[in-house]
């Protein structure tokens, strides 16, 4: 048996717009609902449409949590619920978010709440959105009113999540909204996103002092295809420069461009974390190319490695489990307690989720055993949900999810997950069953904590 410390959450995580249903006021209900491309669009056409039901029954998978003994649960609050208009709060809103927060609770079930997970309202988007300075006010003005209707239920808090994804999807990539390529504009964008954390990280801490509040942000691993090719180390240290460690850098130092001594220093920025938020899938490797749009890189993967169901595409390709291991020991010189708030993989049969969840949390309690403060495990997802462009084509979920007829069937991780949590350890039981060649790792890790 391989113990976890007491208290440690296990759970799930979500977003508003991927689960809940009849989300219509904000830019991605927008997007849906015009014509794109060929290839620039959602999967197969897809819709979010009903979702998974959430905004009307959560609560039915809230006692599915509870019964597959998960004590955690991470979800978002949608912005345009909240505020459907400027300035125009949506009372009954807020109190079905309430309800919601305080169905967990009594479940047993500590909530974990995002005040932003990719999606604005429309208001706010013709209005220009995080381009324009203005929405770090009326964002910090939002956050007041769900923190001041939510502060009692004494949630963890996350202020926004992924915001360099969003940024990079939405404004070098162009393939989300608002679907420009212009890098003076992201840098605009990051800059409002960086002010707005600031601001919510001590407006949630002015309504409730003895809060927990960090920021959700991806990890890729970026890693040179050729350690001795020195363009391509360039290529993956930019990487991982500009999408893991710009932002974390700058929360800690307060300078909104690290370690650049000229850069705009912030007093307000300065340690405005307290965890460090890991949502990890994923590595790419990177091949030199002489192309500065693509940041003289281009992400491939390793021949022969094991992929997910999403191929060769997208950032949930790869599995290598022990990333999570390297940057649990990347995140420990920080000194604060960490939490992994993503870690999941597509992959409809369930044939690999089972292998590919032990071997995830060996190396995360590997990470615990060399010294790193892991205090919870979010896994992406608990339900089969709606994935922005991949649509209802990648399938996350402990449990199934038929998006039509809105029936559900746990699949086999589900009960695997399930009863770690119930144990609070791994079994070495679970190994023999579902990844016998984890064993030597399992043994070892197990002699090592006696």
């Amino acid at each position: 048996m391989l113990p976890f410390p007491d208290g440690f959450l296990w759970g799930t995580a979500s977003s508003a717009y991927q689960v809940e249903g009849g989300n219509t006021n904000n830019q991605w209900w927008l997007f849906e609902q015009q014509p794109r491309p060929e290839g620039s669009g959602i999967w197969n056409g897809d819709r979010c449409g009903l979702a998974c039901d959430w905004w009307r029954h959560a609560e039915q998978d809230f006692d599915r949590m509870q019964q597959f003994h998960l004590n955690a649960h991470r979800l978002s609050v949608e912005w345009s619920r909240v505020e459907p208009a400027p300035s125009c709060f949506d009372r009954a809103a807020l109190d079905r978010y309430r309800q919601m927060v305080g169905e967990l609770r009594d479940r047993g079930i500590t909530p974990m709440v995002n005040c932003h997970h990719f999606t604005n309202p429309i208001w706010l988007e013709v209005a220009g959105g995080w381009e324009r300075p203005e929405t770090v006010h009326r964002f910090q003005r939002y956050v007041h009113r769900v923190v001041s209707a939510l502060a009692d239920l004494r949630p963890i808090w996350l202020t926004i999540n992924e915001p360099l994804v969003y940024l990079g999807q939405g404004w070098f990539r162009g393939i989300w909204p608002p679907f420009k390529r212009d890098p003076v504009a992201a840098l605009r964008v990051y800059r409002h996103l960086l002010l707005a954390h600031a601001a919510a990280y001590h407006t949630i801490h002015a309504l409730q002092p003895d809060a927990l509040v960090g920021y959700a942000k991806a990890r890729r691993l970026f890693t040179p295809a050729r350690d001795d090719h020195a363009g391509d180390r360039l290529a993956a240290w930019l990487r991982r420069y500009l999408f893991e460690e710009l932002w974390q850098r700058a929360t800690q130092t307060g300078r909104i461009l690290p370690p650049v001594g000229l850069g705009e220093y912030r007093a307000d920025l300065a340690d405005s974390f307290d965890f460090v938020g890991i949502n990890y899938y994923s590595r790419s490797l990177v091949r030199f190319t002489p192309r500065p749009w693509s940041l003289f890189g281009q992400e491939t993967f390793t021949p022969g490695a094991e992929t997910s169901d999403s191929g060769r595409r997208g950032p949930y390709s790869e599995l290598y489990p022990e990333g999570l291991y390297r940057l649990c020991l990347e995140a420990r010189p920080l000194g604060k307690p960490i939490y992994v708030l993503e870690n999941g993989l597509p992959d409809a049969d369930d044939d690999q989720r089972p292998r590919w969840l032990l071997a995830h949390l060996l190396q995360m309690r590997r990470a615990m055993a060399a010294g790193c403060d892991v205090r919870g495990y979010f896994h992406w997802t608990f339900v089969d949900n709606f994935e922005w462009t991949e649509g209802w084509g990648l399938r996350f979920g402990l449990v199934a999810l038929d998006p039509v007829t809105q029936e559900r069937q746990a699949r086999p991780s589900a009960y695997l997950y399930g009863d770690i949590a119930r144990r609070n350890a791994i079994a070495r039981e679970h190994v023999v069953r579902h990844a016998p060649g984890l064993l030597p790792l399992f043994d070892a890790l197990s002699t090592a904590t006696g």
